[in-house]
């Protein structure tokens, strides 16, 4: 799939990371660290595109403890641009240190860090609560207190929030349910970017109603990740050949980008010199 994002980013001259999570080679046919760089290198087009390492969970989705430290190390050597820890399913003061484990081991090679705190739902199993219900119980939340002292003793570049989004489910039982239509907190959005005072990134992407993404991005918001509105066309178009699907995730990419989110000319903005993003 990487090959019709990044000549739908060129397109559009949208800047964008190409993003890969732990689950992806664990759950599906990324393979490894090494193999998505390795087809990075073959289709990437730098003036548009880095490469980031997505969700590396400290407790995955199967409640098992994940050594991340080697996962990262790896990706570092490998020349991923970014990275992300994911210790969000770990009381706060264990998920601060975990994650400044991981600041200061990038630190030292130059690589951006990115966090999370608080709970985006979407990932396990079974199924989720009715979302209304979610969404007004505020549950898994992110709390701007709590963000302003993740930060502060973290050091995280990015931080990854929770203001009501929700992951693509994974399982292969639900893998093709339609998302529940998201809405987002933007008053609570606000306060967490006040007190953070670092960009902030929205996962769960896709299905969130447009004009809570267009108020999300002047609320801090500078990263939103989309994978279903992507990954779902490119697994109904398969049964018709790698072409068919490839045409399929570059139209989806196109919409995304040029409907859903209005970022069409961002590499522009973010290095108007032109060249390298």
């Amino acid at each position: 799939m990487m090959a019709p994002v990044v000549r739908a980013l060129r397109d559009t001259e949208c800047a964008g990371l190409i993003m890969v999570a732990r689950l992806e080679w664990t759950k599906f046919e990324a393979r490894s660290l090494a193999a998505i760089r390795e087809e990075y290198e073959r289709v990437k087009d730098e003036r548009y595109t880095r490469l980031h390492l997505d969700h590396v969970p400290v407790i995955d989705e199967d409640d098992l403890r994940v050594d991340v430290a080697p996962l990262m190390r790896e990706a570092i050597r490998l020349g991923y641009g970014s990275i992300m820890v994911d210790g969000s399913r770990l009381p706060l003061a264990e998920n601060i240190a975990a994650t400044r484990e991981v600041v200061e081991l990038a630190r030292q090679a130059g690589v951006a860090v990115e966090a999370e705190l608080g709970a985006v739902f979407g990932h396990g199993e079974g199924p989720l609560p009715p979302y209304e219900e979610l969404f007004a119980s505020g549950r898994g939340f992110t709390d701007p207190g709590e963000a302003a002292r993740f930060v502060r003793e973290t050091g995280t570049d990015w931080l990854s929030v929770a203001v009501g989004s929700l992951h693509g489910a994974i399982s292969r039982t639900r893998k093709d349910e339609k998302k529940a239509e998201a809405r987002l907190d933007i008053s609570r959005l606000k306060a967490i970017h006040a007190a953070a005072g670092v960009p902030l990134v929205l996962h769960g992407g896709t299905g969130i109603r447009k004009v809570y993404i267009m108020d999300a991005i002047p609320s801090g918001i500078a990263k939103i990740n989309v994978a279903t509105a992507i990954r779902q066309p490119y697994e109904r178009a398969l049964a018709g050949g790698a072409e068919k699907a490839a045409d399929a995730v570059y139209a989806a990419t196109v919409r995304v980008i040029r409907e859903d989110l209005e970022v069409a000319g961002s590499a522009k903005v973010i290095n108007p010199a032109g060249g390298s993003a």
